[in-house]
């Protein structure tokens, strides 16, 4: 048998068997919970990916932010033109750039009241909450009521949660849960943050 014949029976021994586990996958019927998390980069850029794809199929998107604040971001100079995407930027900035904590909660709830109408609407097809798990860390926000929030939405929406320290109980309670890792990053070189790359 040639390398070119193995190859090819090897691909259709591998073809066959992943053919028969996605014949044995149901579809839940109904939104999933991803979870974008990790000290790496990239967790809302992953999220916006997503949002993309949804878009591609025509659906509906929300996103609430948390933290960012009037920060302009290129993600939101695109998608605020969209009449496919509700936009809402709830945050006042980075926790350091308050430094008022009552504000900071009295923010990240009225962020998530937003955030909780969207999901129940039955609107939505996807909502991203920009940044929550950052207001969960500072106990901005409990993660029982988010979950409590997940749980209330419409059965057609599903949800990304981003941010850093994601809680074990949301991790638990997602459908998926990708961790981004840092192995390198540019800010620790002295380099600042670049327009169309970092935001």
């Amino acid at each position: 048998m040639s390398m070119s014949d193995d190859h090819k029976k090897k691909m259709q021994e591998r073809q066959t068997e992943q053919r028969k586990r996605v014949a044995e996958l149901q579809d839940p019927e109904k939104g999933l919970v991803l979870v974008h998390t990790g000290a790496g980069k990239g967790k809302t850029s992953s999220a916006f990916g997503v949002v993309v794809r949804a878009l591609g199929w025509k659906q509906k998107v929300g996103v609430v932010q948390f933290i960012k604040g009037k920060w302009k971001t290129g993600e939101r100079l695109f998608f605020e033109r969209l009449d496919e995407v509700t936009w809402h930027t709830m945050g006042e900035g980075f926790t350091w750039d308050t430094q008022d904590k009552e504000r900071d909660i009295a923010a990240a709830q009225a962020a998530f009241a937003k955030a909780r109408a969207m999901m129940e609407s039955g609107d939505y097809d996807l909502v991203v909450l920009d940044e929550i798990n950052i207001a969960m860390r500072y106990e901005y926000l409990s993660v029982q009521d988010v979950i409590a929030g997940l749980e209330a939405r419409d059965k057609r929406t599903g949800v990304i949660l981003t941010g850093r320290d994601a809680k074990p109980e949301l991790r638990e309670y997602a459908d998926l849960v990708t961790e981004m890792t840092e192995e390198k990053h540019p800010f620790k070189a002295g380099i600042k943050a670049q327009r169309g790359v970092d935001f």
